[in-house]
């Protein structure tokens, strides 16, 4: 296993904030109305989750579109089409209501880590991308499931 470099370990530890904190809101209450009163409903509860889940799979359509750029060929144009599939599962799988789309946004980061471990076994990505992706899908999905159980 490579070590992870500073600069992206700190980037996707500060981009689970977010979801901790949906997810602490839906644990907790009254931080999640002091939350609504005092930030904004949009930023409690599984509401933030759900906003911020949507906006990390389209940015993850852009990192494996990034990938897909070291391949040639018949490759390059898999990676290129497997790359929108995260941002497009989120523009069409997010609208059906808080549960559904929680469950649709678990189902899409798992698929996510998925196309990781795929873009990885071709060698288009850093020796250390899984090492980085797979702990922080695993808080994802862990704070999703509580937006969506809880």
């Amino acid at each position: 296993m490579q070590m992870i470099p500073r600069a992206p370990l700190f980037l996707g530890l500060t981009g689970l904030l977010p979801f901790l904190w949906g997810a602490l809101t839906v644990l907790l209450p009254d931080l999640g109305v002091w939350t609504g009163q005092n930030i904004g409903p949009r930023f409690a509860g599984p509401y933030v989750m759900l906003f911020y889940g949507a906006v990390i799979l389209s940015f993850m359509s852009g990192i494996l579109w990034g990938f897909a750029t070291q391949a040639q060929g018949t490759l390059a144009t898999v990676g290129y089409t497997l790359s929108v599939i995260p941002a497009l599962w989120a523009f069409f799988m997010t609208g059906g209501g808080p549960m559904s789309a929680g469950m649709n946004l678990i189902f899409g980061f798992a698929g996510v880590l998925m196309l990781d471990w795929q873009f990885s076994r071709w060698g288009l990505t850093p020796p250390w991308w899984m090492a980085l992706r797979a702990p922080l899908t695993a808080v994802v999905l862990a704070c999703l499931a509580v937006g969506v159980l809880v």
